[in-house]
C-alpha cells in the first residue's frame, strides 16, 4: 500500500536541510529504484518553485511500503530528521486514484 509521509520543517530549517540533503535525496532514489516511490517533493515556504533563503516549510514523500508501522520506521529513519529539519512528521495510508 501507498502511505504519505507529510514533514513539516523547523523554523529557519535551509541550512540543516543543505547539510542532510545528499543522504536524504539517495535515500528517495534507492525508493525509486526499487520502485516504490510514487512523489517526492519539498513544500515551498513562499509561492516559488525556488524559495530562496526563505527555504522549504515541509516536504511530502507517498512511497509503498508493507504497513504502516514500515512507513512510520522508515520516515523516522529520514536524515533530515536527524538533522534536526523537521519539527513534525505524519504518515497516512495512501490511495491512489488518479492517474
Amino acid at each position: 500500500m501507498f502511505y504519505v509521509i507529510y514533514s513539516e520543517d523547523v523554523e529557519n530549517s535551509l541550512d540543516k536541510r543543505k547539510s542532510a540533503r545528499s543522504d536524504h535525496l539517495a535515500r528517495l532514489e534507492s525508493l525509486k529504484n526499487e520502485g516504490r516511490l510514487l512523489l517526492a517533493g519539498p513544500t515551498p515556504a513562499i509561492d516559488s518553485n525556488d524559495p530562496g533563503p526563505v527555504g522549504f516549510s515541509g516536504s511530502v514523500v507517498i512511497a509503498e511500503f508493507a504497513s504502516l508501522e514500515q512507513a512510520k520506521i522508515w520516515a523516522a529513519a529520514d536524515p533530515y530528521v536527524a538533522a534536526g529539519v523537521y519539527r513534525q512528521v505524519t504518515v497516512k495510508p495512501f490511495k491512489k486514484v488518479l492517474p
